[in-house]
């Protein structure tokens, strides 16, 4: 299945540029981008994968991570092949980085109706980066808001002015993912991007733009990508730009795909972030990855206990009124949502 992209101006000499990503790849006839699944047919720009899903699996929505909206939701997640970048250390690499058009042939339609099928509360389009297959999310997730589901994208922000218009048609949050603290050095050793400035225009763009709830996070990679005085920077924007009461989770890295060779990220490095974070004036900072540490709970900001206790994706404890105020002091925390009650239910499942 293949369908015409949106995103994308048409240029002489059946040329097409591709407005779905910071790369704007200009792409000449039979062109593919870096993507791997936007490529130039006939003068037009099409979507390769529109209707297939290399990936379906039902998650918790704190695995995003996502721990400020709609909290205990249980999320029908999916993804296709391709990605914008070549990140060394991909966890989903035999789907990012394969340029094969691949997956099971599915519409919106029926996308939407197995969440529905499953009982999840929202969709969420993941695994790989969501803005290259916009258009087949912009579809599915408008189904499924008409049939009372959530939408969420786990994405690494190197978007545009004209994906994030299309973001706002559906999407109700978005998780972004710096890697490295967003380091230059970094970047273009370790993903293959110049600068990681897209990432920050597309963060002021979904806030002046659109009412998308944003929670951000940070892939701590020891040795190349845990300097920080870069983490002081990252914090320091998201702390001016955002505002006390922006999530941001610091995520412990694992070797994978081409770094192999590599630690996992030391805990004590994390808490140095979490720590930094905090002296910006982050309120919700959280360490991830590591299940057990006392930092992945939430803890109000006025009496300082704790308001949300969990373990890995799990909430053990909810200390808050159906106001989100804390039990103890009364003051608001900013979750968006009631906790869903599906919390309690088992919210892991491959689908295909």
């Amino acid at each position: 299945m293949q369908n015409e992209s949106v995103l994308y101006e048409r240029l002489p000499n059946h040329k097409v540029r591709c407005l779905a990503c910071a790369r704007y790849c200009e792409l000449g006839e039979d062109q593919i981008g870096l993507c791997g699944i936007r490529g130039n047919k006939g003068g037009k720009l099409v979507l390769y994968v529109y209707g297939k899903v290399a990936a379906a699996h039902i998650d918790p929505i704190e695995k995003k991570p996502v721990t400020h909206f709609m909290p205990g939701s249980k999320i029908f997640s999916i993804g296709t092949t391709g990605c914008n970048w070549l990140c060394k250390y991909c966890i989903n690499f035999d789907l990012s980085q394969r340029r094969k058009i691949e997956g099971v042939d599915i519409t919106p339609e029926k996308v939407v109706e197995k969440a529905l099928e499953t009982g999840c509360n929202g969709m969420a389009y993941t695994y790989n980066e969501p803005s290259i297959f916009l258009e087949y999310a912009r579809d599915c997730g408008v189904l499924a808001r008409k049939n009372g589901l959530f939408n969420i994208f786990v994405s690494n922000g190197y978007g545009t002015p004209e994906s994030v218009s299309m973001m706002n048609e559906f999407l109700d949050s978005i998780t972004v993912d710096f890697k490295g603290n967003g380091e230059e050095k970094f970047v273009r050793k370790y993903i293959g991007i110049p600068n990681s400035q897209p990432v920050f225009d597309t963060l002021l763009e979904i806030r002046d733009k659109t009412k998308i709830h944003v929670e951000i996070t940070d892939l701590v990679v020891p040795e190349v990508g845990d300097d920080l005085e870069h983490a002081k920077k990252l914090c320091k924007f998201v702390y001016d730009e955002f505002g006390p009461d922006m999530p941001i989770h610091f995520l412990q890295f694992h070797p994978s795909y081409k770094m192999m060779e590599f630690p996992p990220t030391p805990v004590a490095t994390l808490e140095k972030h979490h720590e930094i974070a905090k002296k910006e004036g982050l309120r919700y900072a959280y360490v991830g990855n590591v299940p057990g540490h006392p930092l992945e709970h939430t803890y109000c900001h006025e009496c300082k206990k704790i308001a949300v206790r969990r373990y890995n994706f799990d909430i053990l404890e909810w200390n808050l009124d159906d106001y989100n105020q804390c039990k103890y002091c009364g003051a608001k925390i900013p979750i968006v949502g009631k906790l869903n009650h599906t919390y309690k239910e088992k919210r892991f499942e491959f689908v295909f």
